[in-house]
């Protein structure tokens, strides 16, 4: 499973990257806050809405502690999508949240 940490993402979001983030938290952790342009598919559905995934994609998956976010990476691997775990989750995270 690749990985990438809090801090990597963080840069490249500085940077100007277009990432294509997915947080894999339930509705009332995201109203809390999330990364901006993250898209909320929580863990109990993303097996349910991968169709809305693009394969040709690389996505980055968040959680909470980078638990969920890690079984997220491997289901989607399972079905041949290029994911990559945000280690520490929106517990490391210190940028910007919307």
């Amino acid at each position: 499973m690749k990985q990438i940490t809090v801090k990597e993402v963080e840069t490249l979001l500085n940077k100007g990257e277009n990432l294509n983030i997915i947080d894999v938290r339930e509705a009332d952790e995201i109203a809390a806050g999330k990364i901006p342009s993250a898209v909320n598919i929580p863990l109990s559905l993303v097996e349910f809405r991968m169709h809305e995934l693009d394969k040709s994609k690389e996505y980055i998956m968040v959680c909470r502690s980078g638990a969920r976010s890690g079984r997220a990476t491997q289901i989607l691997e399972d079905y041949g999508f290029n994911v990559i775990n945000m280690t520490g989750g929106m517990l490391a995270w210190e940028g910007i949240v919307e």
